[in-house]
């Protein structure tokens, strides 16, 4: 999909346009956006709305062929509700029945023209990467591994938005273009099979985006990490033949004296829960349980395309939990880099054993902050559902900062988090008799005795957490790998400069 900018005005007017679709917006009260006034000359428009074979409602659409005082071939009336308070949910409604709308369409290219100025508390940036992404979604294509792909889409493929070409408009279409390019980076990975998305293959895919982007990057391999006496993270890998790997990249765009904001992203390839066992139904989704990974990977490529001016290193624990005479059993203990013992009661709670070995890594960046991103607890969906993504951190001013940065952040990208508490009782749920920690809580509060555990390997730096079990992906019909929350992250990076 390819955008462009193009302000329209008396000169060069909208009517004038040789294109095969221009998006106009009409509302509910039978009013017309300033656009589909100017298109509006042999009085087309308006008899479509009193005849109400549009009503204005958001998303509702009708394309008109063929009108008289324009050079497009169609005009999409797209409803946008009500003109005095246009909302986002109204404006996001509009935008994704256009791009449905331009996908079934004879045309090539078009113009979206809706009034991207006047939504309610968003500005025009959030506008612009409002319609990129989801023109992004709408062509983005799952069949990558089929003998027979899908047939080619047809519709357009070529967007000019009408708006004055300022800086702002321009960063903002150069933002959300490499945004929207780190998220399909995500999804991509995200819905490979497992046989194909090993460690190994994060692993190469860090090792093409520094050499696109002139990243740096490490990847260790088992003897390193024993040497680094990461027991617990190794813990994990004892029952599979996929070799783990900890990928490290960096990305050094701002001053050599700044310190880095680090991304830590979970990167269980596959997990059926080891030892304990998940049930069948539903497993083949625990591909996705690389997700965090992922969303840092994606993240990467965002920042990358844009030369963020910020030093930002990313850190993946990669590998598999898988069952076997070596794997680690419930009621092992192991000692995790930082010397801290561990009672493995649960070995389906993985990805904090993995995290904690990587969280003690990153000790020696003196990091800025730190945040990992983790599809951690089932628990967390059954708080939030699939709206939010879980945020915990410490309750200091420091965290309190941070907390309010990543939420701000969300609500900007309208890829929102929502923050849960992390208390020091909550660590008493964590107490073995046998080891410092036990992997699992007692009953209750799963999703925050899961960030308590991560947060005992955390108390030399700033931190956050971000559960994304209930956001990475989607099941049922819709089932693939969201993106999410490669838009937080970019969003709080590109905010940090």
């Amino acid at each position: 999909m390819d955008f462009s900018i193009k302000a329209f005005d008396t000169k060069n007017t909208i009517t004038s346009a040789k294109t095969g679709c221009i998006a106009v917006a009409v509302f509910e009260n039978k009013k017309l956006s300033q656009a589909a006034k100017a298109l509006d000359q042999g009085g087309d428009i308006t008899a479509a709305l009193k005849s109400g074979d549009i009503t204005g409602k958001a998303g509702s659409t009708l394309l008109l062929r063929g009108m008289s005082g324009t050079g497009a071939a169609r005009v999409l009336l797209v409803g946008l509700g009500n003109d005095e308070t246009v909302s986002e949910k109204s404006f996001t409604s509009a935008v994704n029945a256009t791009l449905k709308a331009f996908a079934s369409l004879g045309a090539a290219d078009a113009i979206i023209a809706l009034p991207m100025t006047d939504v309610k508390e968003r500005d025009v940036s959030w506008a612009v990467r409002t319609i990129v992404c989801a023109a992004h979604e709408s062509v983005f294509r799952t069949d990558g591994q089929k003998s027979k792909k899908d047939p080619a889409a047809a519709g357009v493929r070529k967007i000019t938005l009408a708006l004055d070409a300022t800086g702002e408009v321009k960063t903002a279409l150069a933002q959300a273009i490499a945004i929207a390019n780190g998220m399909d980076l995500t999804k991509e990975l995200g819905n490979l099979s497992a046989n194909i998305c090993t460690p190994t293959y994060l692993a190469d895919t860090a090792r093409k985006l520094a050499k696109d982007y002139k990243f740096d990057v490490e990847v260790l391999d088992r003897k390193q990490l024993q040497a680094l006496k990461m027991g617990s993270f190794l813990s994990v890998t004892n029952g599979s033949e996929e070799a783990p790997k900890f990928i490290v990249l960096k990305h050094m765009g701002g001053k050599a004296k700044d310190a880095p904001v680090v991304l830590v992203g979970k990167g269980i390839t596959f997990d059926t829960g080891g030892i304990s066992i998940k049930a069948g139904p539903g497993m083949d989704e625990m591909k996705y349980d690389m997700c965090g990974a992922a969303s840092v990977l994606g993240t990467f490529r965002a920042i990358g395309e844009m030369g963020l001016k910020l030093n930002v290193i990313g850190v993946i624990a990669a590998c598999e939990n898988m069952p076997s005479g070596r794997a680690t059993k419930p009621g092992d203990i192991v000692t995790s880099m930082n010397g801290l013992t561990i009672e493995v009661l649960n070995t389906d709670a993985e990805g904090r054993l993995v995290l904690c070995d990587a969280l003690t890594y990153c000790e020696r960046f003196n990091p800025a902050a730190v945040i990992d991103i983790a599809t951690l607890t089932g628990a967390c969906v059954v708080a939030l559902g699939h709206h939010n993504t879980g945020l915990f951190t410490r309750s200091d001013e420091a965290h309190e900062k941070l907390a309010g940065e990543l939420l701000a952040a969300g609500k900007a990208a309208s890829d929102t988090a929502w923050r849960l508490p992390i208390e020091e009782v909550y660590n008493e749920q964590l107490k073995s008799n046998f080891a410092d920690l036990a992997n699992i809580g007692t009953p209750g509060g799963a999703s925050v005795t899961a960030a308590c555990f991560l947060e005992n390997f955390t108390r030399k730096y700033t931190w956050a957490h971000l559960d994304i079990a209930g956001t990475a992906w989607k099941s049922g019909g819709a089932k693939g790998a969201t993106g999410r929350p490669v838009p937080l992250l970019s969003t709080f990076l590109i905010n940090r400069v």
